[in-house]
């Protein structure tokens, strides 16, 4: 029986695509490099701020350069980190449903802590959250399962109790390394090459409500 869901941040639970597109913008105008379309960097958001550097700047940057447009990036997304970002249309009915039924949720992401602590504060979801376990929180990161089984100790669950849901291949990977019930967001930031198929979770949705289904 699940007791706890827990939620990927970026393309799960929160649709932080447009804030970090509209930094990416404003990364490139700066360095006079040409704007990409949303199409093409929405899918991209997951992979965190040097996936989205590469994106814009190419894969070949020297590290000083990369490391100097990744600093300048994150700087930019930090100011506004949450002026278009939301809760996924239909995702706060399912947080309602989830407390209702006295079971709880929580997040488990790679974002930063100096980033994800706040958004959750901003969207006004921290005081809700049974959990929020970001890329530093623990010594390992997705897939290793390190931040699912702690994510477990702050909700008060069993791994096998939990029900983890996100739009990357790690995440699937590292709720199955730590024997979570797992689910795919296809609404998420998924590139269209991307066969979730071969991701071996148990079940895929199409829009938050569909996670009711599953508990």
């Amino acid at each position: 029986m699940i007791k706890t869901v827990l939620f990927d941040l970026d393309g799960t639970l929160i649709d932080t695509a447009p804030d970090m597109a509209a930094a990416l913008d404003q990364l490139c105008r700066e360095e006079d490099q040409l704007l990409l379309p949303f199409y093409k960097v929405r899918p991209v958001v997951s992979d965190g701020s040097v996936a989205l550097v590469n994106l814009a700047f190419g894969n070949d940057l020297e590290e000083e350069r990369l490391e100097h447009l990744k600093s300048r990036y994150l700087e930019i997304y930090a100011e506004k980190i949450a002026v278009h970002s939301k809760l996924f249309d239909g995702m706060q009915g399912v947080l309602d449903h989830i407390e209702r039924q006295g079971l709880n949720w929580g997040v488990v992401t790679n974002k930063p802590g100096w980033l994800t602590l706040p958004l959750m504060e901003a969207l006004g979801l921290t005081q809700y959250a049974a959990c929020i376990v970001s890329g530093d929180t623990t010594e390992n990161r997705k897939p290793h399962p390190e931040p699912m089984y702690h994510a477990c100790e702050l909700a008060g669950s069993k791994a096998e109790e939990c029900m983890y849901v996100g739009d990357a291949h790690r995440d699937i990977e590292a709720g199955n390394n730590a024997s979570m019930k797992t689910l795919i967001a296809l609404y998420g930031y998924i590139g269209e090459n991307e066969d979730t198929n071969k991701w071996k979770a148990n079940h895929s949705i199409s829009k938050p409500e569909e996670i009711l289904q599953h508990l």
